[in-house]
């Protein structure tokens, strides 16, 4: 019986979208355990996965940060005796982590730029969604992606739910009231949708369809208080930096619908089988990163040439005019919702209303 090492220290969202894999090594393999590396901010989205016996922190911008810090990291992993790792990170860091180790058989990507350092390779097929990008590693296993598991899923404890029923007594919202969770925010710029859009969204929603729950981590308070400001909706509820992500996941389980951009949200969503509207702003669907479920839409401006400008987004518009943001309106978002809530939408829609 094997003694598995999942290393996955990419972003959140790289990190539910590892979550079949997870699921399918568990269900494939003779294993004693399950144990999965990520980071801090990471572990609360695998610590109740049923595929999961241990989580191990790796702290890469923090104390195990530099080369002394990664030597530290692989003295830990070394004491676990680990038999096998699967590393579906490409890092280059990762693969050296996992020799350091000395994990006595190491299996990775060939496309990582340490694919040196493992005893076995997998071909990542590039037209694939990254849920079937990261399952392309279990043919060194004997399966390939349609064989497996594909279904994006995180859990949490039950007992967040009290975290969730305390905000919301709070703010007076009942069992029985419609919710709409709205994400404003990214950590690259020109993922997010404009604050003067998500605020006429937000007046539009409480307005119209039910109470509003503004989220986002302790980064995106300065988005969620400007939306607040401008949008000026008094049963709106903000609770960005105030929820941690195992209350996040709790939280959304109510939503009708969540409205997020291209971000860790939207997976987060997607993997609790809520409906999302997805706002795609620099970066494209084609990427491979778009909502893997047949209950989303997808709002974009695919008549744009200039887009994706570069894989995660970046910090400004190369071109300075700023439209795959700027040209997304209310009513196209609006538009999505109400697909979703009519459940017209049996795969996810490409929505595109030329100027």
């Amino acid at each position: 019986m094997e003694r598995l090492l999942v290393a996955q220290t990419g972003f959140l969202g790289d990190v539910v979208l590892t979550t079949p894999l997870l699921s399918t090594l568990r269900r494939s393999l003779n294993l004693e355990s399950l144990t999965v590396l990520t980071t801090p901010q990471a572990r609360p989205l695998v610590q109740d996965h049923p595929a999961v016996d241990n989580v191990l922190v790796d702290s890469k911008r923090g104390d195990d940060r530099g080369f002394f810090g990664m030597l530290q990291m692989a003295r830990r992993l070394q004491r676990q005796h680990f038999t096998l790792a699967v590393a579906p990170h490409k890092s280059f860091r990762t693969a050296l982590l996992l020799a350091l180790a000395n994990i006595p058989h190491r299996v990775g990507f060939r496309q990582s730029p340490g694919w040196f350092l493992y005893h076995q390779t997998a071909q990542r097929d590039t037209d694939r969604h990254e849920v079937e990008r990261i399952l392309c590693i279990m043919r060194i296993f004997g399966l390939d992606p349609e064989s497996c598991d594909r279904t994006p899923y995180v859990a949490y404890h039950p007992a967040t739910q009290t975290n969730v029923q305390r905000f919301f007594d709070e703010a007076q919202i009942a069992a029985s009231d419609p919710v709409f969770v709205v994400c404003p925010g990214s950590v690259w710029y020109t993922k997010r949708w404009t604050t003067a859009g998500y605020s006429a969204l937000v007046r539009s929603l409480a307005r119209d369809y039910g109470r509003v729950v503004l989220c986002g981590g302790p980064e995106d308070v300065p988005i969620a208080q400007e939306i607040e400001e401008q949008a000026q909706v008094a049963s709106l509820l903000n609770l960005a930096g105030q929820a941690d992500l195992q209350t996040f996941m709790a939280l959304i389980d109510r939503a009708q619908v969540v409205i997020s951009n291209d971000s860790a949200p939207m997976h987060l969503a997607i993997a609790r089988q809520i409906p999302v509207v997805a706002i795609f702003c620099a970066t494209t669907p084609s990427l491979g990163y778009g909502p893997y479920s047949d209950k989303a839409v997808i709002v974009e401006k695919k008549e744009l040439f200039c887009r994706p400008c570069r894989r995660h987004g970046g910090p400004s518009c190369p071109r300075g005019t700023e439209e795959c943001m700027q040209l997304i309106t209310v009513h196209d978002v609006l538009a999505g919702v109400d697909g979703l809530l009519k459940r017209s939408a049996p795969r996810p829609v490409q929505i595109s209303h030329d100027q």
